[in-house]
C-alpha cells in the first residue's frame, strides 16, 4: 500500500517553489499592465500587511480600477499567504472561474490555476487539481502566455495526479513536457535560483516515482537530479547548505530505489553516504531516512531516528495537527513495535491518545474560521459550499479517528492487555466530548511560517552574491541568519577604480533587525553611489536612522572605499569590531577609531581614517558571531583562536578563506545551534 506521508515531503518544496517566484509573478502583472491599484497592493504585501491587500482588493474592484479575475488573484493571494488555505482555494477557483477580457486577466488567470492546481494536490484532491491544471495549460498554449515557469509547475501538478491516479503512461508524458521547460528556462536565465529550483522540480518528480514504487522510473529522475547537483557544485556561487542538502537527498533517493530493485548491498552504501552529510543528521533528514531504514526492516535505526519527531516539529515551524498525527506518530509506533519496544510504544500509543484532542479542536477551529470568512460573501454558492465542506471535513476526521483508534486499541491491547484497554477508553470519552463541544481555543497563526520564510527571501537577496571579477582583486562574502531572519549586513559596489564595501551587525535579533538591517543597506548604496567618502556615509547614515527610531536599534558598522588605482584604504568604524590584517602571513587587528554605532543619537560627524598600502595584504571584516561562536558547553570561540585560523589560511583565496572560517565554526559548535548571525566579508589587492 502507497504510504500517504509521501505526499507532504513532495508538498513542502514545491511550496517554497512557489514563494521564491511570487516576486517574480508580482514583477510580471506590473510590467503588463503597471496599474496603480496593482503596485498599491503589492507594496502591501511586501510590508506583510495581508489584511490591508484584501481592503484594497475590495476597494478597486468596486471602483472599477480592477477587474473580477485580478481582485480574486489578489485575494486568494493574501489569504494563501496567511495560512488560509481553504479562504485561498475559495478565491483561487472565482479567479479561474470568472471572464477574461485583457492580458492582465490571462495573467491573473494563469498565476490563481497555478497555486489552486497545488492546493487541491496538497488536498490529495487529484481530480480535482487537474480539472484546473489541465485546461490551465491549454490555454497557456492557445494564447503563447506564461512563463516557463508555469508550465514547468502545471504540468508536474498534472503528473503527480496521474501517477497517483494510477495513468503511469500519461504521468510520463507530462512529467517530459516538464522537463522540457524547466530546460528552456534554464537556457534563458542560468542564475543561481534557477537551478536551484529545477533541482527541486527533478527531485519532486523522482520522489513522487518513489512513492509510487515506479523504480525504474523514479532512476531516470534521480540521475537527472544528480547530474545537475554536479553541475551546481562548480558555481563560484554555490550554496554550501543547499548542495549538502541535495547530495544527501539524491543519496536518499538512490538507496530507497535500490533497495525497492532488490539491490540491498548497494542500498546500504547509498544510505551511508546520505547518513554522512548535514542534512542526513539533521531532524528533517533523519525523518525522511525512515522512508529507506522501514523497507529494509532496520527498524531500531527507524525508532531511533523518530526519536527527533518533536524536534522535527519545531524545525519545520509545525503543530501536531491529524496530518502530522498520520505522518509522524503513527510511523513511530510502528516502528517501536517492529523493533520489540514495548514501553516505548507504549508511550507512542499514550501521546496519539493526548495529541487527538487538541488537534481536532484546532483542525475545527480553523475550518469554522476560514468558513466565517467566505460566509461574508453573501452569496448563496458560497454558502452551499461551505456546506459542504463542513460535511466533508467532519465525515474525513469521523473516519480517520475511527480508524486509527482501531488501529491503536488492537496495537497496544497485545502489549498492555487490560492497562492499555482503561487508557483508550478515556481517549474515547475525550473524544466524544471533543465532537460533542467545540471549544474555543487559542493557535498559533500559520502565516507566522510564511512571513518568516518571505522575509528571509527578501533578505537574502538584498546581499549581492555575485562578486567583482576584475585583475588584482578578490573578494568574496557570506552571510548566515541565526534564525530564519537575521540583522547582519554586507555590501560592496565597485564603480571605476573605487571599491566601496562595509559589513555591519543591527542590535537584536528576528524580523525587527532584519527590517532595520534593510535600511541600512539601502543608504549605504545610494550613499556609496555618490562617491561619497566612507566617514560622510557613516554621517549620513547615521542622520537618516537616528530620526524617530523610537525603539533604540543601532547597527554597528565598518564601512571601507579602496582607491585601487592608488591601493589607498579609506575607512570609517562605528562601533565595530577591528577588521584583521594578513600581511606576511601574519594576523593582527587593525589599530582603528571605534566611533559610535549608527542610529542611536542625531548630529554626529564620523570620523575617517586611512590605510596607505592594502596591496598584497588581506583585509577580513567579520561580525561577533565569528569569535563569539558557542559550543555545547558555552565556550567561545576568543579573538585569539580567530587569528590563528586566519593564519592557517592565510595563502587561500578569498572565498576558500571564507568557506574554511564557516566549516571551523561549525567544528567548534560541536552541534550546539548558533547564538549570533554570521557574516564574513574577505579582499585581497594585487598588482594586476
Amino acid at each position: 500500500m502507497r504510504n500517504k506521508s509521501y505526499i507532504y515531503t513532495f508538498l513542502l518544496p514545491l511550496l517554497a517553489i512557489i514563494l521564491a517566484t511570487a516576486c517574480g509573478d508580482h514583477n510580471e502583472a506590473k510590467k503588463l499592465k503597471g496599474s496603480k491599484a496593482d503596485s498599491l497592493i503589492f507594496a502591501a504585501g511586501y510590508e506583510m500587511q495581508f489584511d490591508r491587500m484584501i481592503e484594497l482588493a475590495d476597494s478597486f474592484e468596486q471602483t472599477g480600477a480592477l477587474s473580477e479575475v485580478t481582485a480574486n488573484r489578489w485575494r486568494g493571494s493574501a489569504y494563501y499567504y496567511k495560512g488560509e488555505m481553504k479562504s485561498a482555494e475559495h478565491y483561487y477557483k472565482k479567479a479561474v472561474q470568472a471572464p477574461i477580457k485583457d492580458d492582465q486577466d490571462l495573467l491573473s488567470y494563469n498565476k490563481s490555476a497555478r497555486r489552486l492546481a497545488t492546493i487541491l494536490v496538497q488536498k490529495a484532491d487529484y481530480e480535482g487539481a487537474l480539472e484546473v491544471a489541465v485546461p490551465a495549460v491549454e490555454k497557456l498554449e492557445e494564447n503563447g502566455s506564461g512563463t516557463d515557469t508555469d508550465y514547468a509547475i502545471l504540468l508536474s501538478d498534472i503528473g503527480y495526479c496521474q501517477l497517483n491516479l494510477g495513468l503511469t503512461n500519461e504521468a510520463a508524458e507530462s512529467y517530459a513536457r516538464a522537463y522540457d521547460h524547466y530546460g528552456k528556462r534554464m537556457d534563458n536565465d542560468n542564475s543561481k535560483r534557477v537551478v536551484e529550483e529545477e533541482m527541486l522540480g527533478l527531485g519532486n518528480i523522482a520522489r513522487a516515482y518513489l512513492n509510487s514504487h515506479l523504480y525504474d522510473e523514479a532512476e531516470v529522475w534521480i540521475y537527472r537530479t544528480e547530474n545537475l547537483l554536479h553541475k551546481y557544485e562548480l558555481r563560484p556561487d554555490t550554496l554550501g547548505s543547499y548542495a549538502d542538502e541535495y547530495e544527501g537527498r539524491v543519496n536518499l533517493y538512490m538507496a530507497i530505489m535500490l533497495q525497492g530493485k532488490g539491490h540491498p548491498e548497494e542500498a546500504a552504501l547509498r544510505y551511508e553516504a546520505f547518513a554522512k552529510t548535514k542534512f542526513g543528521k539533521s531532524a528533517e533528514g533523519r525523518i525522511s531516512a525512515n522512508d529507506y531504514l522501514l523497507p529494509a526492516k532496520r527498524y531500531i535505526d527507524a525508532a531511533n531516528n523518530y526519536a527527533v519527531a518533536d524536534e522535527y516539529l519545531v524545525e519545520m515551524n509545525k503543530e501536531l495537527t491529524l496530518e502530522n498525527i498520520q505522518s509522524l506518530l503513527m510511523p513511530k509506533f510502528r516502528a517501536n513495535v517492529a523493533a520489540l519496544r514495548k514501553d516505548s510504544a507504549l508511550a507512542v500509543g499514550v501521546s496519539l491518545c493526548n495529541a487527538l484532542d487538541s488537534a481536532i479542536a484546532h483542525a475545527k477551529y480553523n475550518t469554522a474560521l476560514e468558513l466565517a470568512t467566505i460566509y461574508e460573501t453573501g452569496q448563496k454558492e458560497t454558502q452551499i459550499a461551505r456546506q459542504q465542506t463542513v460535511l466533508q471535513r467532519q465525515r474525513f476526521i469521523g473516519g480517520f479517528v475511527a480508524l486509527l483508534f482501531l488501529f491503536i486499541f488492537f496495537s497496544v491491547y497485545t502489549l498492555i492487555r487490560r492497562k492499555s484497554q482503561k487508557r483508550l477508553a478515556i481517549a474515547h470519552e475525550r473524544l466524544k466530548v471533543a465532537y460533542d463541544q467545540l471549544e474555543e481555543t487559542t493557535a498559533v497563526k500559520e502565516r507566522i511560517e510564511s512571513e518568516l520564510r518571505i522575509a528571509r527571501d527578501i533578505q537574502m537577496s538584498m546581499v549581492p552574491n555575485l562578486f567583482p571579477t576584475r585583475d588584482g582583486l578578490d573578494i568574496y562574502a557570506s552571510m548566515t541568519p541565526a534564525k530564519e531572519v537575521g540583522g547582519d549586513m554586507y555590501g560592496y559596489l565597485l564603480q571605476a577604480d573605487l571599491l566601496y564595501f562595509c559589513v555591519g551587525d543591527v542590535s537584536g535579533k528576528g524580523v525587527p533587525a532584519s527590517l532595520f538591517m534593510a535600511q541600512a543597506t539601502r543608504l549605504f548604496r545610494t550613499l556609496a553611489t555618490q562617491q561619497m567618502m566612507p566617514a560622510e556615509i557613516a554621517t549620513r547614515m547615521n542622520a537618516a536612522l537616528a530620526e524617530n527610531n523610537e525603539q533604540g536599534m543601532f547597527i554597528t558598522m565598518f564601512i571601507g572605499m579602496i582607491d585601487l588605482s592608488k591601493n589607498i584604504l579609506y575607512f570609517s568604524n562605528a562601533g565595530h569590531n577591528p577588521p584583521v590584517i594578513i600581511d606576511g602571513g601574519q594576523a593582527h587587528f587593525m589599530e582603528i577609531e571605534p566611533n559610535a554605532p549608527i542610529g542611536l543619537w542625531n548630529e554626529i560627524d564620523y570620523v575617517g581614517e586611512v590605510y596607505q598600502n592594502v596591496c598584497g595584504k588581506t583585509l577580513f571584516l567579520y561580525t561577533d558571531g565569528l569569535n563569539e561562536a558557542e559550543n555545547t558547553m558555552k565556550e567561545q570561540l576568543g579573538d585569539d583562536r580567530m587569528l590563528q585560523l586566519l593564519q592557517d589560511c592565510s595563502e587561500m583565496t578569498a572565498k576558500q578563506m571564507v568557506e574554511k572560517l564557516d566549516d571551523d565554526v561549525e567544528k567548534h559548535r560541536n552541534g550546539a545551534d548558533p547564538n549570533d548571525d554570521l557574516t564574513m566579508l574577505c579582499l585581497r589587492v594585487t598588482n594586476p
